[in-house]
């Protein structure tokens, strides 16, 4: 479908009708049934049962959706062990030229991509592009840098010249995967990506809300090489099927709540399994005294309401330096009131609306409860009904002090709290608060001196001059949480070594590791010793 010109004749589309006509966002389109049920085909399901999904824009119904039980995550476990035996004698390089096909794929669908996303989430175009990108790039990168991580790598033997060490990098087998709802493409791609990579099969359970984007995705795997049953999908409520999943796996990765993700880990322990964890965040971003303000707004806005907020790494709390508080917050605010709130599929909407009805219900108690106990609204401040079910306006508080919930507590949503500081130190402290670590940003036009600041806040990433996509977008760096904020990390070697056992080969040449030629334990202890003296004064590691 074009995005600027919807209808319903191209990329299999067609017309659908909104359960509430008071939310009708000028486009009610569906998936054909054909391709409904050809992504809907893709659960491993005996159950009979269904769920209907729908989309967050109008209410209105979208697929009924395939549910599996502790027998279909048995089933699915037992195709994707099969597989990857298979697939991991693959070579690198043919495992490359897939993922390089899955890239090409993903930028020659991007509209269909995108509509669906839109349809299914709720969010606005230019925030669903952003999933299209993060998978491209994590495509093209594991597929270009497969053999530096991957690779068999000599390391230092202990006897120069006679004993050979290499590192290989075994996979673990089949990976689990349960993935969340707020970028239903990438986050259910993403992750899977470097386990392929690394030889290993995936069974997935992405989120109930946005299953169709998460099996458009796993269509696209099967188009661009995969074997069919290398990637599993699995659909069902995360407290049936999560430790079905933990008890078959093994790794597992998770993205989600913090609460959720300490269940996860403890069962994970009792299995001595390994799992990386993405969870909660209450992200700081610091304006410092000589930031410019006006790139500081721009990214501040992007930083706060991106995706309705509803992005792990968006920012909850701003903190502004005395010297520069008061211009930055009239350019903050006049940007933020200038945002264009607007439901459907096209270009022009700065935000889309919220995942759900309980999403909402959180934004609006924290923003009621933070109010009611003295809170300032400076922009936004309360639901949209009349653009769709669950918009919620992209709103700014100040004056928010620790009673309030929204101090302390993960919002996910369009609302950020300003806090005046005038000492350095003391707004890095502040940013440090609580349990979370994940994100943070900071605007100077020093970046020496941001760079110095960075290395003193508890997040996973920082961000110099920039929102989060400099992190973000970066695949050769890990991304990950400190502290609650998870643990484990994408991207980079790290988000592939995850998925990898390490496997140490050591050949020994013609010495041994004990006594030779009649020589006595002492003396052969002795000889040992001297080399051992030998090696540190020749800077022998």
């Amino acid at each position: 479908m074009s995005a600027s010109n919807p209808t319903p004749a191209a990329a299999g589309l067609g017309p659908g009708g909104p359960a509430d006509p008071e939310h009708d966002p000028g486009a009610t389109y569906a998936l054909e049934p054909e391709q409904t049920a050809a992504l809907t085909a893709l659960v491993v399901s005996s159950t009979g049962e269904e769920v209907p999904t729908y989309t967050p824009l109008t209410g209105q119904r979208l697929a009924m959706m395939p549910q599996s039980s502790a027998d279909d995550v048995e089933e699915a476990f037992v195709r994707a062990r099969a597989a990857q035996r298979e697939w991991a004698r693959t070579s690198l390089e043919e495992r490359s030229a897939i993922m390089l096909r899955l890239h090409d794929l993903v930028l020659e669908r991007q509209d269909e991509i995108l509509d669906l996303v839109c349809w299914e989430s709720g969010k606005a175009r230019k925030d669903a592009f952003d999933e299209t990108l993060h998978v491209a790039l994590t495509a093209r990168y594991y597929a270009r840098t497969a053999r530096k991580h991957l690779g068999t790598e000599r390391k230092i033997g202990v006897v120069p010249g006679l004993t050979r060490v290499e590192l290989n990098r075994v996979p673990k087998g089949v990976v689990g995967i349960i993935a969340p709802w707020n970028y239903p493409f990438t986050m259910a791609l993403c992750d899977g990506l470097p386990a392929l990579m690394a030889g290993n099969a995936v069974v997935t359970k992405p989120d109930a809300q946005t299953m169709l984007t998460a099996l458009y995705g796993a269509q696209l795997l099967r188009e661009a090489g995969f074997p069919a049953d290398l990637w599993q999908v699995v659909a069902g409520p995360g407290r049936v099927l999560g430790s079905e999943i933990i008890a078959r796996a093994d790794y597992i990765c998770f993205t989600g709540s913090t609460a959720t993700g300490k269940l996860i880990a403890q069962q994970c322990a009792e299995r001595l399994i390994g799992c990386s964890l993405e969870l909660g965040g209450k992200n700081p971003i610091m304006i410092l005294r000589d930031a410019d303000l006006d790139r500081a707004a721009e990214g501040a806005v992007r930083a706060s309401f991106s995706n309705a907020g509803q992005l792990c790494v968006s920012m909850e709390r701003l903190f502004v330096a005395d010297q520069v508080y008061d211009r930055f917050v009239e350019k903050f605010v006049a940007r933020t009131k200038a945002l264009r709130l607007q439901p459907g599929l096209d270009w022009g909407s700065d935000m889309g609306s919220l995942i759900s009805e309980d999403q909402l219900k959180t934004v609006t108690a924290h923003v009621e409860d933070a109010v009611s106990k003295g809170a300032r609204v400076l922009a936004g401040g309360k639901a949209r009904p009349d653009l769709g079910p669950y918009f919620f306006e992209p709103t700014i508080l100040e004056g928010v002090t620790p009673d309030m919930t929204c101090f302390g507590d993960e919002t996910f949503g369009p609302v950020i709290s300003l806090y005046r500081f005038s000492d350095e130190a003391d707004a890095v402290a502040r940013a440090n608060e609580g349990q979370y670590g994940l994100n943070a940003a900071i605007y100077s036009q020093d970046g020496k001196r941001a760079r110095a600041i960075a290395r003193h806040v508890k997040c996973g990433t920082v961000n110099i001059n920039e929102a989060f996509a400099a992190t973000f977008a970066s695949l050769d760096a890990p991304m990950g949480g400190m502290r609650e904020s998870g643990m484990g990390r994408r991207q980079g070697a790290e988000g592939i070594h995850r998925y990898t056992e390490s496997q140490s080969v050591a050949t020994q040449r013609l010495m041994r590791f004990s006594p030779v030629l009649g020589l006595s334990d002492e003396a052969f202890a002795k000889i040992f010793t001297a080399n051992l003296k030998l090696m540190k004064k020749v800077g022998r590691p």
